[in-house]
C-alpha cells in the first residue's frame, strides 16, 4: 500500500476519557440542580425502593424492609432489596451517570422503578463528605458481601468482606456528615423528611421503629359516611397545605394511573400566581410545586395525588412537559369542570359559596367553554346598573346589552345610563367582556354592543334650540378653550341634576388623542406619517347638564376668560368623577383652573369700597 495512503490511519486521534471533578459536580447538585439538601433523603429511600422492586420481580415473596438509623451526625439506612456484587459496584457506583434499571434485563420493567437518571448516591454528597455502602446480591448469593467507601474529592475504594459481615441479601449506607451539615442528618430531620417523602411509599419503611407509611392514602381509605369523608379529606388538607377547603374534589385517571383529590381554596387567588401541588411517583414524593399539573384556569384549587405514569425531570423535582403530562392535565381539568356542573345540578348553596370566592376562575373557564359557559351563565355575577346579576337575568331586563370595556367608562356612565333607563354591564373587570360578547353565542337573538360616547349622548334629552341658541357666545367661548385638548363641548339635559358635566370618550377617541399627542412631540418625518393617520374619529366630549343650577350660573357669564377658566374647572372636575387617569396636559390645566378661580374669587374692583 502506498505510505501516502496509508498516512490518514496512522494520524488517526487516540480516543480520550472525560475526566469528572466531583467536587464540582456536587456544588452543581447541590446550588443548581437541586432545590434543597433535604432530597439526598429522597435519593436514598428511592434507591432502597428500587433495589426492593428489582429483588421482587425476581422474586416476589422477598421481604420489602427500610430502616433508617440517625446518630451523632451519622445515617443508615438498610434495605432488603436486590444488593450488589463487585462487578455491579464497580459498573454502578463508581461510574457517574448509569443506572442499574438498565441492566440485567430489567430495560422492560423500568416503569416499576422511581429513578432513571443514575445520578443516585451522588446526592448524598450535598450533605455528606463520606459514603460507605455494603451490599450483598440476592442474584448471586453465593457472592461475598463488598463494601465501596468514597469521599467527596472523588476518590473510592472497593473491597470484598467476609461472609458472615452480611448474611442477608441487601445494601446498607453509611453516611458522615460534612462540617455544618450534620443537622440534616438528625434523627428528628431524618424522621421529618421520611414522612414527608415516604409517607405514601408501599413498603415497610421505619426511622428506627417508628413506621412513616400512612396507607392507605386519605383519598382511598374506607369512611362510614361522606360526611365523614369530607371532614377527613378537610383535615388532611390542613394538614398538607395549611387551608381548611370549601370543598374537595376526587381525582382519579385510571388509565395514567392517577389517583388524588384537589381542595378548593377558601379564598380568591390571582389568577396570575402560579399554583403548586404535590405530586407523588409511585408513592414516593417527587415535587411539592408541580406547577403545570392543571389547566391555568384550575388556579383555585391544589392537588395532591400519586402517579406512576408522568416523567420527571433529572432532578425529579418537577414534571417533564410532554403528551403524556398533557393529556393528563386535560383529564384533570375535565374532573374539575365535571364536579362545578354536579353543583350546578344539585347543589346550588355550596355554589354560590364557591361562586362568591372563585367566580373568576369560571369566568376564565366559560370563556374558552360554550358549554360550560351555557351551564354557568346564570349563576356568574356580573357588575350592571341594575346591581349585581347574571348576563341572563340582565338581558331578559334589556332589549340591549350595552356594555363598557373598562371600569373607567363604567364608572363615568353608569349613573347618567341608570337614570335614561340604558341598562349597562361592566366588562372592565378580567373575562367579563369577552363573556359578554360571547353571549349571543348561547342566546340566541341577544342583541350585544359596546356603549359609546354617541349612544351615550343620544339617550340625553337635546336642549331647547332657542335656549341653545341664546347660549352660543358661551358654548363658543368653552369649545375654544377645550379645543387644544381634543374636546368638544355639547349641551344636554339628563339626570341626576346633582351631576354638573360628563366626561365621555370612546377607545377610538383615546387612539385619536394619543395620535395626536404623538404627532406634537415627534419630528418632522414622523410628524408627517402619524399626520397621514389621522381620522374621521368623533372626540372626546364634554356634556354640560343644562338642569344643573351651576351650569345655569357659569353659562349666564359674559366674560370669555371667565367663562374658560369655568369650563376648564368641570372638564377637570368631569374627568376626577370618571377616575382617569390624568394626563400632564391634564394636571397642569386642573393647576391652571384652581389658580384662575382663586384669583376671580378674590380680585376686588378699584373703584369699590373693599370693606365687608
Amino acid at each position: 500500500m502506498d505510505s501516502q495512503t496509508s498516512q490518514p490511519s496512522q494520524a488517526s486521534p487516540s480516543p480520550h476519557t472525560f475526566q469528572v471533578d466531583l467536587r464540582g459536580l456536587v456544588d452543581l447538585l447541590s446550588h443548581h440542580l437541586y432545590s434543597s439538601p433535604k432530597v439526598y433523603l429522597r435519593e436514598l429511600l428511592q434507591n432502597a425502593v428500587d433495589a426492593i422492586t428489582a429483588r421482587r420481580a425476581e422474586q416476589p415473596d422477598a421481604p420489602a424492609t427500610v430502616r433508617l438509623y440517625a446518630e451523632g451526625g451519622t445515617l443508615r439506612v438498610e434495605d432488603s432489596g436486590v444488593g450488589l456484587t463487585e462487578s455491579d459496584v464497580h459498573n454502578l457506583l463508581a461510574t457517574i451517570g448509569r443506572s442499574s434499571k438498565r441492566n440485567d434485563g430489567l430495560e422492560s420493567a423500568r416503569s416499576d422503578f422511581l429513578g432513571q437518571f443514575g445520578i443516585g448516591l451522588l446526592a448524598c454528597f450535598v450533605v455528606a463528605e463520606r459514603i460507605r455502602v455494603v451490599s450483598r446480591s440476592a442474584r448471586t448469593p453465593d457472592a461475598a458481601p463488598v463494601e465501596w467507601t468514597a469521599a467527596d474529592d472523588g476518590s473510592y475504594t472497593v473491597r470484598t468482606l467476609p461472609h458472615e459481615a452480611r448474611t442477608e441479601p441487601g445494601t446498607t449506607v453509611h453516611l458522615v456528615a460534612r462540617a455544618g451539615a450534620g443537622e440534616w442528618l438528625s434523627e428528628e430531620r431524618v424522621r421529618s423528611l421520611a414522612r414527608d417523602f415516604g409517607a405514601l411509599l408501599p413498603y415497610d419503611v421505619r426511622v428506627g421503629d417508628e413506621p412513616i407509611a400512612d396507607l392507605p392514602a386519605p383519598w382511598d381509605r374506607p369512611y362510614p359516611s361522606p360526611t365523614t369523608r369530607r371532614v377527613a379529606l378537610a383535615r388532611h388538607c390542613h394538614d398538607l397545605f395549611g387551608f381548611t377547603p370549601l370543598d374537595s374534589i376526587d381525582l382519579d385517571v385510571p388509565l395514567a394511573g392517577i389517583r388524588g383529590v384537589a381542595y378548593v381554596l377558601p379564598s380568591a387567588v390571582s389568577p396570575a400566581q402560579r399554583a403548586s401541588h404535590r405530586v407523588h411517583l409511585k408513592g414516593m414524593l417527587l415535587t411539592e410545586r408541580a406547577e403545570q399539573l392543571l389547566p391555568d384556569w384550575a388556579f383555585f384549587v391544589r392537588c395532591v395525588l400519586d402517579t406512576d405514569s408522568l416523567r420527571p425531570t433529572a432532578s425529579r423535582e418537577s414534571l417533564y412537559e410532554d403528551e403524556t403530562l398533557a393529556a393528563v392535565r386535560e383529564a384533570l381539568g375535565e374532573r374539575i369542570r365535571s364536579w362545578l356542573t354536579g353543583l350546578v345540578a344539585g347543589d346550588p348553596e355550596r355554589l354560590a359559596a364557591f361562586l362568591s370566592v372563585h367566580h373568576l376562575g369560571v369566568k376564565s373557564l366559560a370563556r374558552h367553554d360554550a358549554e360550560m359557559l351555557r351551564t354557568m351563565l346564570p349563576w356568574l355575577p356580573f357588575e350592571t346598573t341594575d346591581g349585581p346579576l347574571s348576563l341572563e337575568e340582565f338581558a331578559q331586563r334589556h332589549p340591549v346589552v350595552h356594555f363598557t370595556r373598562t371600569v373607567e367608562e363604567y364608572r363615568q356612565v353608569a349613573p347618567i345610563a341608570s337614570a335614561q333607563g340604558v341598562g349597562v354591564v361592566n366588562g372592565g373587570y378580567t373575562y367579563d367582556s369577552e363573556l359578554i360578547e360571547a353571549l349571543p353565542a348561547v342566546r340566541p337573538g341577544t342583541v350585544v354592543s359596546e356603549l359609546d360616547a354617541d349612544t351615550v349622548t343620544a339617550h340625553l334629552d337635546a336642549v331647547d334650540p332657542d335656549e341653545e341658541l341664546a347660549l352660543s357666545a358661551f358654548l363658543g367661548a368653552a369649545r375654544a378653550r377645550l379645543d387644544p385638548l381634543g374636546c368638544d363641548v355639547v349641551l344636554r339635559a339628563f339626570h341626576p341634576l346633582s351631576v354638573p358635566a360628563l366626561h365621555l370618550d370612546d377607545r377610538a377617541a383615546r387612539h385619536e388623542q394619543a395620535r395626536a399627542e404623538a404627532e406634537e412631540q415627534a419630528d418632522d418625518l414622523w410628524a408627517g406619517i402619524l399626520g397621514s393617520l389621522r381620522g374621521s374619529t368623533p372626540r372626546a366630549r364634554l356634556v354640560l347638564n343644562h338642569l344643573n343650577p351651576l351650569i345655569r350660573r357659569i353659562s349666564s357669564l359674559r366674560d370669555p376668560d371667565l367663562i374658560g377658566t369655568a369650563t376648564e374647572s368641570l372638564y377637570g372636575q368631569a374627568l376626577l368623577m370618571a377616575q382617569r387617569p390624568l394626563r400632564p396636559a391634564d394636571s397642569a390645566l386642573l393647576n391652571r383652573a384652581f389658580i384662575g378661580l382663586l384669583e376671580w374669587a378674590t380680585h376686588t374692583d378699584p373703584g369699590k369700597d373693599d370693606r365687608r
